[in-house]
């Protein structure tokens, strides 16, 4: 009994050591796995967990930079009220279409080369050079150059006695600094025509040095503006002068200088300025100098969907043509209304405004104009206009204008009564009253296809003009660009010119009115890329070979091919 006992004795003692090492070497792998981690092989318990936890509270402070990942709060975006209500108007005062459209936008051209050379020949032994050149991209500068010769040693009256000569030469650059830009252009011009219009008897005696015109121009501009959605207050000035003389020894000047100012009041409202001062000296036979000066504070708000603008037109004239109202202000009133944000706007407005004339743009209309013409700016009185701009689906975008306005001496072209080769400009004595009705539409689908309509209209009211002198009612064009797989170009556009008249003199003394031809004009080009660098191309000019008359005494050319090669480096 007794050893029985003691043998019981030894086993407990045994089982209480047993446990006790058990514990301890538990203890032990436990706090090894607290100070050595998670080692190969090992396995995670469902305990652990909490360890885990311990772990990621002990993890030191530095480690966690808020600031690396902190969400910058985006600047905002341009102000809705700098909306601009444009006036849209269709181009057609020049004279020869033929080499308005000759080229497909360059922009269709690959971006890797900064340069292009183009030449080919035609038929009225025309001659076609262009070049471009610009530096690649650039984010700090912007400058390039572009040349043009365009002469057709023959024309469609007499031969040689009806030639022309377009030639031009532009530099241009842009720097670009901290929120500030700067700009310039130079460029330089050369055309000379002939003053072809003569009757055909006199064919024979005509000699070409005395219907001759050259005009040279030159052109310089600097601008600079200021950029940046967080800046209160956006600028833009400009300076421009404008020379010209041409073979009668005339000679213009104008000076010009332009200030665009806006001033954000607070999100939804800014109040802009814009001012400008042109100083013209003018020598013929005379010397004329011509000052003028506007200036058009406004007010624009944003009202939810409406944007409002509010302001007066205040401008001075130096004119004496005409007894012309030398100081005129123009309360400006225009409503718009956005139904549709960023698809459809509706707007309506009133104004006036005092539209600066010079001979430069006008011989760029007209090249055929006589010695000694005095020029007077336009004085727009009233205008009350309606219209609508429309974006659908983002291929079709619409445009439409309505207005009616009132002009003192808006200008007029007419043949002179002492050579009927040369036009004079004449000013309708009063208020000239016109009903402009302006349509745009094009449908653009990704870069392959792009179609347009344009069709501007214009009723003329004279006050003491029997007729508005070639000033035709209706100007419209279709054009249309398809690009095939990037390999063929094609561009097409059909213009359609309504008649006009002019007032003819006899030799007998006696005056009568003669209407010009309603001119429909098709011009067909193609491109055929053989490589990135080299193209070929065909233009068709005048596809239905109409000898039109844009201006009385003036028929146009005929059908005019021209073929030839691109090379971009």
């Amino acid at each position: 009994m007794k050893r029985n006992s003691n043998m019981k004795n030894r086993l407990k003692k045994a089982s209480i050591a047993a446990i006790v090492l058990c514990a301890g070497f538990s203890f032990l792998n436990s706090a090894q796995a607290q100070t050595t981690g998670w080692g190969e092989g090992a396995k995670l318990q469902d305990s652990e967990v909490v360890v885990e936890k311990d772990r990621k509270i002990e993890l030191p402070r530095a480690s966690r930079n808020y600031q690396k990942f902190a969400v910058v709060t985006p600047e905002p975006g341009e102000r809705n009220v700098r909306y601009r209500f444009n006036d849209y108007r269709l181009e057609g005062q020049d004279v020869d279409l033929q080499m308005r459209v000759l080229t497909i936008k360059q922009d269709e051209l690959t971006k890797l080369y900064g340069n292009y050379v183009k030449a080919g020949i035609g038929n009225y032994g025309t001659l076609y050079l262009k070049g471009y050149f610009h530096n690649k991209r650039s984010n700090t500068a912007s400058y390039g150059a572009d040349v043009s010769h365009i002469t057709s040693a023959r024309g469609p009256v007499d031969g040689k006695n009806s030639a022309v000569t377009n030639s031009a030469i532009n530099l241009n650059g842009e720097s670009y600094m901290q929120g500030l830009t700067l700009g310039g252009k130079l460029g330089y011009g050369r055309d000379k025509y002939h003053f072809y219009g003569y009757s055909p008897v006199q064919e024979t005696t005509v000699d070409r040095d005395t219907i001759s015109q050259v005009f040279n121009r030159v052109h310089a501009e600097g601008y600079m503006h200021n950029h940046g959605a967080g800046m209160p207050l956006l600028f833009k000035a400009g300076l421009n002068v404008n020379y010209l003389n041409d073979h009668y020894d005339m000679r213009e000047t104008n000076i010009a200088a332009k200030l665009n100012t806006e001033y954000g009041l607070d999100d939804v409202s800014a109040f802009k300025v814009d001012a400008d001062l042109s100083l013209v000296s003018h020598k013929d036979s005379a010397s004329v100098s011509r000052t003028l000066f506007k200036v058009h504070p406004q007010y624009e708000r944003q009202l939810n969907a409406i944007r409002l603008a509010i302001g007066a037109n205040i401008a001075y004239t130096g004119d004496t043509v005409n007894d012309a109202r030398k100081f005129n202000v123009y309360p400006t009133v225009r409503v718009g209304v956005e139904p549709i944000k960023g698809n459809l706007l509706i707007y309506a407005g009133m104004g006036g405004d005092l539209q600066r004339v010079t001979l430069y743009q006008l011989t760029q209309e007209n090249p055929y104009l006589a010695p000694n013409v005095r020029v007077a700016d336009q004085n727009k009185g009233l205008e009350v206009y309606g219209g609508m701009q429309a974006n659908i689906a983002n291929f079709v975008h619409l445009t439409g204008r309505v207005a009616y306005q009132n002009f003192r001496n808006m200008y007029f072209y007419n043949n002179s009564a002492s050579d009927s080769t040369k036009f004079d400009l004449l000013y309708d004595d009063g208020v000239t009253n016109v009903l402009n009705i302006y349509g745009e539409a094009t449908f653009n689908y990704s870069d392959e296809l792009r179609i347009g309509l344009k069709a501007d209209y214009n009723k003329y009211s004279t006050a003491t003009l029997e007729q508005a002198f070639h000033r035709p009612e209706l100007m419209a064009s279709v054009f249309a660009t398809y690009n095939f797989y990037d390999k063929i170009l094609f561009n097409s556009e059909l213009y359609y010119i309504g008649s006009s008249f002019g007032r003819i003199h006899r030799p007998d003394g006696t005056f009568g009115l003669r209407e010009t031809d309603t001119i429909v004009d098709l011009n067909l080009k193609a491109d055929y890329r053989f490589s990135n660098r080299f193209t070929t191309f065909l233009m068709v000019n005048n596809l239905f070979a109409q000898k039109y008359e844009r201006f009385v005494n003036y028929p146009n050319k005929s059908i005019n091919l021209i073929g030839g090669v691109s090379y971009s480096f």
